[in-house]
């Protein structure tokens, strides 16, 4: 690990000398690559420097442990347990910092929202947790715009399609992507009885063109007709509404929430995109079968991942054995606590994977 992170310091040390190379600033392309390629390596330096100033200061408290003043002898001996405690701290953050990236983790995100068993009830549940992630986005201060809406007409969605633009929100996020589970009383139900209905969500690195090579005139099938639903004056009285079909892959795409034509197939082609990225992503895990068991959100829908019960006011996680019992603030935005835990237990496991 030392010699890994020595190499980190010496490359960081050359790029702080790079960047103010007048050649490498008059290139503005190259100067940005450095740039994040320095900021990058920031977090680990700065940890390993006060790491070594740590081990520093503990090999100075330890010389004075034999000092003839047994005032500072006692002190020495008073300071070193908070000091050996601080460095642990630091080289356990080291060695998480020095797990590979995902290399999706700087790009924003398409969140898919489906509606699954329930009927109405799944429907009504697709609304909420959007609404959720939504807050969550705000309170992170992203930005986040719907592609596609399908609406049931009573307040739920059958799916919601929306992109998250932020710092790191995918690396926030990609743990999110599977069947959300709600056990409720439904509106409807006047017995009382508690109905479960489950909801699927997708989280996908958005994609950008130079990652799917789409040829528009031959891999696209693109038709246009009339929008349904509502929509004011003009969306359901022309073609606006688009699909867009990939032949190489059967993959089909529809828009049809903006007036214009044009936007509407912008849109549809950056869900084709971000799908297609998934799709090549998962074929490559495909075959590192090892390695894909200890990923998270990497295609596969079918596990109940979390459980959200209104009659207790619980939420629990169930990869992690996480129960919390804050319900409305979670369903209100408040979702650092499990995400955070989330992110702590996948970086232990790639620790152990990696020993």
């Amino acid at each position: 690990m030392l010699q890994k992170l020595e190499e980190v310091e010496r490359r960081y040390v050359e790029l702080e000398g790079i960047l103010v190379d007048p050649t490498v600033l008059n290139s503005r392309n190259e100067y940005a690559r450095l740039a994040k390629e320095r900021s990058d390596l920031e977090e680990i330096v700065a940890t390993y420097r006060g790491w070594k100033k740590l081990r520093s200061d503990i090999e100075g408290h330890r010389s004075l442990l034999e000092a003839p003043d047994p005032d500072i002898r006692e002190l020495a001996k008073e300071e070193l347990p908070a000091l050996r405690g601080k460095c642990d701290e630091l080289e356990a953050r080291l060695k998480i910092l020095l797990l590979p990236k995902d290399p999706n983790d700087d790009r924003n995100v398409l969140l898919e929202i489906r509606a699954g068993t329930g009927g109405e009830e799944a429907g009504l549940f697709v609304a909420d947790l959007f609404r959720m992630y939504s807050r969550f986005a705000e309170a992170s201060g992203w930005r986040i715009e719907v592609l596609s809406a399908n609406p049931t007409g009573v307040g739920g969605f059958k799916e919601i399609i929306a992109l998250i633009e932020g710092n790191k929100a995918f690396s926030r996020l990609k743990y999110e992507g599977g069947v959300h589970r709600v056990q409720r009383v439904p509106a409807t139900e006047a017995s009382g009885r508690i109905h479960t209905s489950a909801v699927t969500v997708a989280v996908l690195p958005e994609a950008d063109d130079v990652d799917v090579h789409i040829d528009e005139s031959k891999d696209l099938r693109i038709d246009v007709y009339r929008s349904s639903g509502p929509g004011g004056q003009s969306v359901n009285t022309t073609d606006s509404a688009v699909r867009v079909t990939h032949l190489p892959t059967g993959l089909v795409v529809s828009c049809q929430d903006e007036k214009s034509q044009h936007k509407n197939k912008a849109k549809a082609l950056k869900i084709l995109r971000a799908r297609l990225l998934e799709r090549a992503q998962d074929e490559q895990q495909a075959e590192q079968a090892e390695s894909r068991r200890s990923m998270v959100g990497s295609g596969d829908r079918s596990e109940r991942i979390r459980t959200y019960n209104f009659p207790q006011g619980r939420v629990t996680d169930h990869r992690i054995n996480l129960t919390l019992y804050s319900l409305d603030r979670v369903l209100g935005g408040e979702l650092a606590p499990l995400i955070d835990a989330l992110n702590t237990h996948y970086q232990a496991e790639a620790l152990k994977a990696a020993s």
